[in-house]
């Protein structure tokens, strides 16, 4: 299984997270490949200057080139459906490859979600970026865990 993680994130070293991240990674690897793809252009900072629809619409354009990819699409959306562990366990299971996206602080447009196979959240509290990879890259290695009968998930 291939796992992509295309986020809406300047991307850069960070200490407090990374090394989660990459101990999250290596869990998984067993039994799935995880890939985390950090997009950010001028044409965003320009974009969040002149407000919500112009920030939606540069992610869009940026991400656009993942959703033609040949993978399952996942966006996370936090007025989506609210999942648990059991529910990311279903989605994970018997797929070859999966493509997550974690918008920028404006969400995304709602052609962006329509085109997605799936719309997802884990609740309605707000994340930061950074803590939103975190739970989703924990919540990937739960599920994974279950389908594959692996202690962690107990």
């Amino acid at each position: 299984m291939n796992i992509k993680i295309v986020i809406i994130d300047k991307g850069g070293k960070d200490r407090l997270y990374d090394p989660l991240i990459e101990h999250l990674i290596k869990s998984s690897k067993k039994f799935a490949n995880i890939e985390i793809v950090e997009l950010f252009d001028k044409n965003i900072t320009r974009a969040h200057e002149e407000g919500n629809e112009s920030a939606k619409k540069a992610y869009t354009k940026i991400l656009e080139p993942y959703l033609e990819e040949n993978s399952v699409k996942i966006a996370l959306n936090p007025t989506s459906k609210i999942i648990d562990s059991f529910d990311m366990a279903k989605i994970l299971k018997d797929k070859a490859s999966i493509t997550f996206f974690i918008g920028g602080p404006y969400g995304f447009e709602k052609g962006f979600i329509d085109k997605s196979n799936y719309s997802i959240s884990f609740g309605k509290i707000t994340l930061s970026h950074k803590i939103a990879k975190v739970v989703l890259l924990e919540q990937i290695f739960r599920g994974l865990s279950i389908n594959n009968n692996h202690p962690y998930h107990k």
